[in-house]
């Protein structure tokens, strides 16, 4: 293992001794993780459960019946999630692609295997690496490093990457430095987003109180 990849595991262990498991992620089913992970852009996680709810309410948390629900109808009951008719065309995308395709069957487009999974998936209007690597992740417990803007901005500020690295060039840091493994992903990225929230934030960050000071490249 290379300095990166011993740095990169100083860090877990200090996150892991200050802020404990984690439970990631939230969700009764493999399929409302994956609604999940497509409400929650650019909103936080309060909004998403109440938009939840609302699908739970009326009994429309499965893929055949957001699949024949009108475009408007999903739009009012995930409005709380905000960006709620486009959020609504992204799930729309979402569940045609697992209904046209896949029978409505989470299983089965998971079962592809990680690479073709995830091509699968970011062929789907609206479903980005990072949507895409939170429902291979989280849904299907596939080992893949999700790189959120908590994690950028920690890396950076340690000096393990710089501004102009793609999403891409951040996930390999993880995946070539660690052992992949499903269990260590899921913990390790719901870690840094803890971090970043309590310590590593985007203006007035606690450095001096983070559990990860004095740690850089």
């Amino acid at each position: 293992m290379d300095l990166i990849g011993h740095i990169l595991q100083e860090i877990y262990k200090k996150l892991s001794e200050k802020f404990g498991p984690q439970g990631w992620w939230p969700g009764e089913t493999p399929f409302e993780v994956c609604v999940g992970a497509i409400l929650t852009q650019n909103t936080n996680w309060q909004n998403v459960e109440r938009a939840i709810a609302n699908l739970k309410a009326h009994n429309l948390l499965y893929p055949q019946a957001l699949y024949e629900i009108s475009h408007e109808t999903l739009a009012k009951l995930i409005r709380p999630a905000g960006y709620f008719r486009v959020k609504a065309k992204r799930l729309k995308n979402f569940v045609h692609l697992l209904v046209e395709e896949y029978h409505g069957e989470l299983e089965a487009l998971f079962s592809l295997g990680l690479e073709k999974a995830r091509e699968k998936l970011l062929l789907v209007k609206g479903i980005g690496p990072e949507t895409a690597d939170s429902m291979l992740l989280y849904a299907g417990n596939l080992p893949i490093f999700v790189i959120d803007a908590y994690t950028r901005r920690i890396l950076l500020r340690h000096g393990l990457a710089h501004e102009d690295m793609s999403y891409e060039d951040l996930q390999s840091l993880f995946m070539k430095n660690l052992p992949k493994d499903v269990k260590l992903f899921n913990e390790y990225h719901a870690l840094l987003v803890a971090c970043g929230k309590n310590f590593c934030r985007p203006k007035k960050p606690l450095c001096e109180e983070c559990p990860l000071k004095g740690i850089a490249l």
